[in-house]
């Protein structure tokens, strides 16, 4: 039996600008950081042959052909399993549709365990390279890149995303004082709401294609934003990035009215009229988490957990995708 994880992840600055309509014309740049909340597999030969599945329902298949997830069927076509004998489940800490990169979490994880099942190795570029080739290629997902890098990197890390489709990372260059900060005054909440991104994030392509003005002037300054926050993180200044993070989610609801609604907004101020220098929705929008920076934990978290939102604690995780056992 092999047993992989992949942490799920948060983006502290830049996100948007990792989606292939833009960065092959312009050039992307964001950070995100790993967080020690998890998607697991695990992959075993059982005694018959066929392909057994176990996730959020059950198949079982006797061809690669009649696998239903598409991931997963896409995977299994990228190691070229002639006659499949092997039985994959999948267990995670926090569900689909929440903004934390699930489905990139996801495709690392099972990549990382097919791969030592066939006892090879992989980098994490490589990796996350593979799942990329998947969820985008493959699968004609539209989605950016940063989930997948981000995960099986692991860490605080910047991402270049460069027109000829490479991507350089490279650890954020920060203090021990500074980082233990940041994760000490980063605070999520989750909204109650879960979405696919999808529709946003298609949006989003189908505006960048057709160079419309707003959205390429948008996107620009949203990594703008995120070459500032790795300034502001590096230095040291951190209350500086929460300043910056407020500006930056200003501007992220301008891509699209499904960004955000009411409810959200609300939930925003109420965070801002309680300690929060700024924050955002993690992931395309819509739903999901509230990412909250502050120096007045107590007081934000109070006022939070009196509005109905439950927080999720967290720490950052260094290892990124590994095999756990196996």
């Amino acid at each position: 039996m092999i047993i992989t994880r992949s942490p799920l992840r948060i983006t502290l600055g830049g996100g948007g600008t990792d989606l292939p309509s833009y960065y092959r014309q312009h050039g992307g740049f964001l950070i995100a950081a790993a967080i020690d909340k998890y998607v697991y597999v695990t992959v075993m030969r059982p005694f018959v042959e066929g392909i057994f599945l176990k996730y959020s329902k059950l198949e079982h298949a006797e061809q690669i052909d009649e696998v239903q997830h598409p991931i997963i069927r896409e995977a299994l076509r990228m190691l070229d399993f002639r006659t499949p004998q092997i039985e994959i489940a999948t267990l995670a800490d926090i569900p689909a549709g929440t903004g934390l990169g699930s489905s990139g979490s996801f495709s690392t994880a099972l990549l990382k365990a097919l791969y030592a099942h066939r006892r090879r190795l992989l980098h994490p570029s490589e990796l996350a390279a593979l799942a990329c080739e998947i969820e985008i290629n493959r699968l004609g997902q539209p989605i950016g890149k940063q989930d997948q890098y981000a995960v099986a990197y692991g860490g605080v890390t910047c991402f270049s995303f460069n027109p000829d489709d490479s991507v350089n990372a490279c650890p954020l260059k920060m203090s021990t004082a500074a980082l233990f900060d940041l994760e000490d005054n980063l605070l999520l909440f989750f909204t109650g709401f879960a979405r696919g991104a999808g529709s946003i994030l298609e949006d989003q392509q189908r505006h960048t294609e057709q160079s419309d003005p707003a959205m390429l002037k948008n996107l620009h300054y949203v990594k703008e934003l995120g070459l500032r926050s790795r300034q502001a993180l590096e230095r040291g200044t951190i209350a500086l990035f929460g300043e910056i993070m407020h500006e930056h989610w200003e501007h992220k609801k301008r891509r699209s009215p499904q960004m955000s609604n009411a409810q959200i907004d609300e939930w925003y101020e109420i965070g801002r009229k309680h300690g929060a220098i700024g924050g955002k929705l993690v992931g395309a929008g819509g739903g999901g988490f509230l990412l909250f920076y502050t120096e007045e934990r107590r007081r934000l978290r109070a006022a939070m957990t009196k509005a109905g939102l439950e927080e999720v604690r967290f720490r950052f995780d260094f290892e990124g995708t590994k095999v756990l056992f196996g």
